[in-house]
Protein backbone atom coordinates (compact mmCIF):
# COMPACT_ATOMS: atom_id res chain seq x y z
CA UNK A 1 0.00 0.00 0.00
CA UNK A 2 3.03 2.45 0.06
CA UNK A 3 3.87 1.63 -3.33
CA UNK A 4 0.32 1.91 -4.19
CA UNK A 5 0.33 5.45 -2.69
CA UNK A 6 3.53 6.47 -4.35
CA UNK A 7 1.93 5.37 -7.68
CA UNK A 8 -1.51 6.77 -7.53
CA UNK A 9 0.45 10.11 -6.15
CA UNK A 10 1.69 10.67 -9.89
CA UNK A 11 -1.61 10.20 -12.04
CA UNK A 12 -3.03 13.46 -10.41
CA UNK A 13 0.51 15.32 -11.87
CA UNK A 14 0.48 13.90 -14.98
CA UNK A 15 -3.45 13.48 -15.40
CA UNK A 16 -3.88 17.25 -14.61
CA UNK A 17 -1.03 18.04 -17.79
CA UNK A 18 -3.50 16.67 -20.29
CA UNK A 19 -7.45 16.89 -18.44
CA UNK A 20 -7.80 19.28 -21.09
CA UNK A 21 -6.03 17.52 -23.93
CA UNK A 22 -8.68 14.53 -24.30
CA UNK A 23 -12.49 13.53 -23.31
CA UNK A 24 -11.94 11.98 -20.04
CA UNK A 25 -14.29 9.09 -20.84
CA UNK A 26 -12.03 8.56 -24.41
CA UNK A 27 -8.87 8.50 -22.60
CA UNK A 28 -10.65 6.04 -19.45
CA UNK A 29 -11.96 4.03 -22.01
CA UNK A 30 -8.75 3.48 -23.93
CA UNK A 31 -6.69 3.18 -20.33
CA UNK A 32 -8.95 -0.11 -19.20
CA UNK A 33 -8.40 -1.81 -22.61
CA UNK A 34 -4.67 -1.27 -22.16
CA UNK A 35 -4.75 -2.32 -18.64
CA UNK A 36 -7.20 -5.15 -19.21
CA UNK A 37 -4.70 -6.96 -21.59
CA UNK A 38 -1.82 -6.30 -19.50
CA UNK A 39 -3.46 -7.89 -16.11
CA UNK A 40 -4.80 -11.04 -17.99
CA UNK A 41 -1.75 -11.59 -19.50
CA UNK A 42 -0.36 -11.35 -15.62
CA UNK A 43 -3.51 -13.51 -14.71
CA UNK A 44 -2.57 -16.02 -17.68
CA UNK A 45 1.07 -16.14 -16.51
CA UNK A 46 -0.65 -17.46 -13.19
CA UNK A 47 -2.41 -20.35 -13.98
CA UNK A 48 -5.14 -18.80 -16.85
CA UNK A 49 -8.28 -18.11 -15.97
CA UNK A 50 -10.69 -20.77 -13.90
CA UNK A 51 -14.22 -21.04 -13.60
CA UNK A 52 -15.06 -19.25 -10.39
CA UNK A 53 -13.49 -15.99 -11.82
CA UNK A 54 -15.98 -17.08 -14.80
CA UNK A 55 -18.91 -17.22 -12.64
CA UNK A 56 -21.25 -14.10 -11.72
CA UNK A 57 -19.97 -11.70 -14.07
CA UNK A 58 -21.89 -9.45 -12.44
CA UNK A 59 -19.61 -8.92 -9.92
CA UNK A 60 -16.87 -7.74 -12.23
CA UNK A 61 -19.54 -5.32 -13.90
CA UNK A 62 -20.47 -3.87 -10.13
CA UNK A 63 -16.95 -3.30 -9.40
CA UNK A 64 -15.98 -1.94 -13.33
CA UNK A 65 -18.47 0.57 -13.49
CA UNK A 66 -17.37 1.75 -10.24
CA UNK A 67 -14.16 2.11 -11.36
CA UNK A 68 -14.80 3.28 -13.80
CA UNK A 69 -17.16 6.28 -12.68
CA UNK A 70 -13.84 7.23 -10.39
CA UNK A 71 -11.76 7.38 -13.00
CA UNK A 72 -13.44 9.80 -15.93
CA UNK A 73 -14.33 11.80 -12.74
CA UNK A 74 -10.53 12.05 -11.64
CA UNK A 75 -9.70 13.53 -15.02
CA UNK A 76 -12.95 15.55 -14.97
CA UNK A 77 -12.40 17.18 -12.06
CA UNK A 78 -8.48 17.58 -12.87
CA UNK A 79 -9.53 19.96 -15.61
CA UNK A 80 -9.99 22.65 -12.67
CA UNK A 81 -8.79 21.62 -9.83
CA UNK A 82 -5.14 21.71 -8.40
CA UNK A 83 -3.22 18.03 -8.05
CA UNK A 84 -2.72 18.83 -4.79
CA UNK A 85 -6.32 19.73 -3.78
CA UNK A 86 -7.39 16.72 -6.09
CA UNK A 87 -5.08 14.24 -3.66
CA UNK A 88 -6.32 15.58 -0.40
CA UNK A 89 -10.12 15.08 -1.62
CA UNK A 90 -8.95 11.85 -1.86
CA UNK A 91 -7.72 11.44 1.39
CA UNK A 92 -11.40 11.44 2.66
CA UNK A 93 -11.87 7.96 1.00
CA UNK A 94 -10.85 6.21 3.69
CA UNK A 95 -13.44 7.91 6.25
CA UNK A 96 -16.14 6.89 3.19
CA UNK A 97 -14.23 3.00 3.17
CA UNK A 98 -14.96 3.13 7.02
CA UNK A 99 -18.74 3.68 6.38
CA UNK A 100 -19.12 1.30 3.46
CA UNK A 101 -17.08 -1.46 5.19
CA UNK A 102 -19.60 -1.63 8.38
CA UNK A 103 -22.80 -1.40 6.13
CA UNK A 104 -21.50 -4.39 3.95
CA UNK A 105 -18.34 -6.20 6.23
CA UNK A 106 -19.72 -5.27 9.81
CA UNK A 107 -15.81 -3.96 10.39
CA UNK A 108 -15.85 -1.60 13.21
CA UNK A 109 -13.58 1.33 14.58
CA UNK A 110 -11.88 1.64 17.63
CA UNK A 111 -11.68 4.46 18.98
CA UNK A 112 -8.14 5.27 18.20
CA UNK A 113 -9.33 4.61 14.40
CA UNK A 114 -11.98 6.24 14.38
CA UNK A 115 -9.73 9.73 15.44
CA UNK A 116 -7.20 8.97 12.98
CA UNK A 117 -10.11 9.24 10.33
CA UNK A 118 -11.18 12.26 12.05
CA UNK A 119 -7.95 14.09 12.11
CA UNK A 120 -6.99 13.09 8.54
CA UNK A 121 -10.04 14.34 7.25
CA UNK A 122 -9.63 17.64 8.87
CA UNK A 123 -6.42 17.64 7.15
CA UNK A 124 -7.98 16.63 3.82
CA UNK A 125 -10.35 19.68 4.28
CA UNK A 126 -7.72 22.10 5.21
CA UNK A 127 -5.72 21.92 2.22
CA UNK A 128 -9.23 21.64 0.07
CA UNK A 129 -10.01 25.05 1.38
CA UNK A 130 -6.53 25.91 0.99
CA UNK A 131 -5.97 26.47 4.57
CA UNK A 132 -8.70 29.63 4.16
CA UNK A 133 -11.28 29.41 7.25
CA UNK A 134 -13.60 31.65 5.92
CA UNK A 135 -13.60 29.62 2.76
CA UNK A 136 -14.31 26.48 4.89
CA UNK A 137 -17.07 27.86 6.85
CA UNK A 138 -18.95 28.83 3.55
CA UNK A 139 -17.84 25.91 2.17
CA UNK A 140 -16.67 27.38 -0.96
CA UNK A 141 -15.01 24.51 -2.51
CA UNK A 142 -14.09 24.20 -6.24
CA UNK A 143 -16.16 22.93 -9.28
CA UNK A 144 -13.29 19.96 -9.68
CA UNK A 145 -12.90 19.44 -6.17
CA UNK A 146 -16.64 18.70 -5.82
CA UNK A 147 -16.58 16.16 -9.18
CA UNK A 148 -13.54 14.36 -8.04
CA UNK A 149 -15.41 13.80 -4.64
CA UNK A 150 -18.26 12.32 -6.11
CA UNK A 151 -16.02 9.87 -7.96
CA UNK A 152 -13.89 9.00 -5.02
CA UNK A 153 -17.68 7.75 -3.36
CA UNK A 154 -17.89 5.29 -6.00
CA UNK A 155 -13.64 4.11 -5.33
CA UNK A 156 -14.64 4.21 -1.35
CA UNK A 157 -17.62 1.44 -2.61
CA UNK A 158 -14.97 -0.51 -4.90
CA UNK A 159 -12.49 -1.45 -1.53
CA UNK A 160 -15.06 -3.38 0.09
CA UNK A 161 -17.11 -4.62 -2.03
CA UNK A 162 -14.00 -6.48 -3.51
CA UNK A 163 -13.88 -8.58 -0.22
CA UNK A 164 -17.28 -8.91 -0.38
CA UNK A 165 -17.05 -10.35 -4.01
CA UNK A 166 -13.88 -12.11 -4.34
CA UNK A 167 -14.72 -16.15 -4.36
CA UNK A 168 -10.75 -16.62 -4.09
CA UNK A 169 -9.78 -15.73 -7.43
CA UNK A 170 -6.21 -14.38 -7.32
CA UNK A 171 -5.44 -10.10 -6.99
CA UNK A 172 -4.82 -10.70 -10.84
CA UNK A 173 -7.81 -12.89 -12.44
CA UNK A 174 -10.26 -10.63 -10.22
CA UNK A 175 -8.41 -7.19 -11.44
CA UNK A 176 -8.74 -8.94 -14.98
CA UNK A 177 -12.59 -9.16 -15.14
CA UNK A 178 -13.04 -5.30 -13.34
CA UNK A 179 -10.93 -3.90 -16.07
CA UNK A 180 -12.40 -5.78 -18.69
CA UNK A 181 -15.66 -4.92 -17.81
CA UNK A 182 -15.08 -1.19 -17.10
CA UNK A 183 -13.74 -1.36 -20.44
CA UNK A 184 -16.90 -2.80 -22.04
CA UNK A 185 -18.88 -0.38 -19.96
CA UNK A 186 -16.82 2.65 -21.61
CA UNK A 187 -16.78 1.33 -24.58
CA UNK A 188 -20.45 1.11 -25.23
CA UNK A 189 -21.22 4.64 -22.89
CA UNK A 190 -18.60 6.55 -24.52
CA UNK A 191 -18.18 5.41 -27.80
CA UNK A 192 -18.90 8.56 -29.46
CA UNK A 193 -16.02 10.37 -28.43
CA UNK A 194 -14.03 7.93 -28.95
CA UNK A 195 -14.72 8.12 -32.79
CA UNK A 196 -14.47 12.04 -32.31
CA UNK A 197 -11.25 12.01 -30.86
CA UNK A 198 -8.24 13.12 -33.23
CA UNK A 199 -5.90 10.44 -32.02
CA UNK A 200 -3.21 11.42 -34.80
CA UNK A 201 -2.66 14.84 -33.19
CA UNK A 202 -2.82 14.32 -29.85
CA UNK A 203 0.56 15.91 -28.18
CA UNK A 204 3.05 13.62 -26.47
CA UNK A 205 2.38 13.91 -23.06
CA UNK A 206 -1.07 12.30 -23.59
CA UNK A 207 0.70 9.15 -24.98
CA UNK A 208 3.21 8.77 -21.65
CA UNK A 209 0.70 9.92 -19.21
CA UNK A 210 -1.76 6.99 -20.88
CA UNK A 211 1.23 4.74 -20.67
CA UNK A 212 1.61 5.58 -16.79
CA UNK A 213 -2.01 5.64 -16.04
CA UNK A 214 -2.22 2.10 -17.38
CA UNK A 215 0.88 0.43 -16.56
CA UNK A 216 1.56 1.81 -13.08
CA UNK A 217 -1.54 3.42 -12.19
CA UNK A 218 -4.29 0.77 -13.60
CA UNK A 219 -2.36 -2.73 -13.97
CA UNK A 220 0.11 -2.82 -10.79
CA UNK A 221 -2.07 -0.61 -8.45
CA UNK A 222 -4.80 -2.57 -8.64
CA UNK A 223 -3.01 -6.13 -8.03
CA UNK A 224 -1.50 -4.11 -5.07
CA UNK A 225 -4.98 -3.05 -3.97
CA UNK A 226 -6.91 -6.49 -3.92
CA UNK A 227 -3.67 -8.25 -2.96
CA UNK A 228 -4.06 -5.78 0.26
CA UNK A 229 -7.66 -5.69 0.65
CA UNK A 230 -7.54 -9.73 1.21
CA UNK A 231 -5.29 -9.06 3.93
CA UNK A 232 -6.26 -5.84 5.81
CA UNK A 233 -8.98 -4.01 7.08
CA UNK A 234 -10.74 -2.13 4.42
CA UNK A 235 -10.03 1.03 6.43
CA UNK A 236 -6.41 0.27 7.11
CA UNK A 237 -5.65 -0.22 3.23
CA UNK A 238 -7.14 3.23 2.74
CA UNK A 239 -5.25 4.58 5.42
CA UNK A 240 -2.09 5.05 2.81
CA UNK A 241 -4.43 7.18 0.92
CA UNK A 242 -2.83 9.93 3.00
CA UNK A 243 0.18 9.58 2.01
CA UNK A 244 -0.88 10.91 -1.62
CA UNK A 245 -1.03 14.73 -1.16
CA UNK A 246 2.76 14.32 0.51
CA UNK A 247 3.35 12.11 -3.16
CA UNK A 248 1.72 14.71 -4.98
CA UNK A 249 3.88 17.60 -3.53
CA UNK A 250 6.96 15.42 -4.47
CA UNK A 251 6.10 15.18 -8.51
CA UNK A 252 4.88 18.88 -8.15
CA UNK A 253 8.04 19.42 -7.19
CA UNK A 254 9.69 17.27 -9.66
CA UNK A 255 7.79 18.46 -12.72
CA UNK A 256 8.74 22.24 -11.63
CA UNK A 257 5.44 23.32 -10.45
CA UNK A 258 6.53 24.22 -7.27
CA UNK A 259 5.30 23.74 -4.22
CA UNK A 260 2.06 24.85 -1.98
CA UNK A 261 1.94 27.17 0.47
CA UNK A 262 3.03 26.65 4.03
CA UNK A 263 -0.40 26.79 5.78
CA UNK A 264 -1.51 24.51 3.30
CA UNK A 265 1.59 22.11 4.45
CA UNK A 266 -0.41 21.90 7.60
CA UNK A 267 -3.01 19.99 6.51
CA UNK A 268 -0.55 17.63 4.85
CA UNK A 269 0.93 16.84 7.72
CA UNK A 270 -2.29 16.24 9.68
CA UNK A 271 -3.25 13.77 7.20
CA UNK A 272 0.57 12.29 7.70
CA UNK A 273 -0.40 11.90 11.24
CA UNK A 274 -3.35 10.36 10.82
CA UNK A 275 -1.93 7.95 9.02
CA UNK A 276 0.66 7.07 11.81
CA UNK A 277 -2.12 6.26 13.96
CA UNK A 278 -3.40 4.05 11.94
CA UNK A 279 -0.90 1.71 10.90
CA UNK A 280 -0.50 0.97 14.70
CA UNK A 281 -1.17 -3.02 15.01
CA UNK A 282 -5.13 -3.44 15.29
CA UNK A 283 -7.16 -3.74 18.17
CA UNK A 284 -8.17 -6.74 18.56
CA UNK A 285 -12.16 -6.15 17.94
CA UNK A 286 -11.71 -4.62 14.27
CA UNK A 287 -11.69 -7.66 11.70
Amino acid sequence: MLFFSALVAGSFSLGALVANDISPIAFTALRFCLAALLVGAMAMAQGGMSRRSLASPWRHALLGGLFAIYFVLMFEGLKTAPPVSAAAVFTLVPLMVAGFAYLLLRQRLTARISAALAIGGAGALWVIFRADLSALLAFDIGRGELIYFIGCISHALYAPLVRRLNRGESPAMFGFGTFAAGAVLLLIYGWPMLWATDWSSLPPRVWVTLFYVTFFASAVTIVLLHFATLRLPSAKVMAYTYLTPSWVIVWEIMLGHGAPGVMVLGGVILTMFALLLLLRDDDPQVS
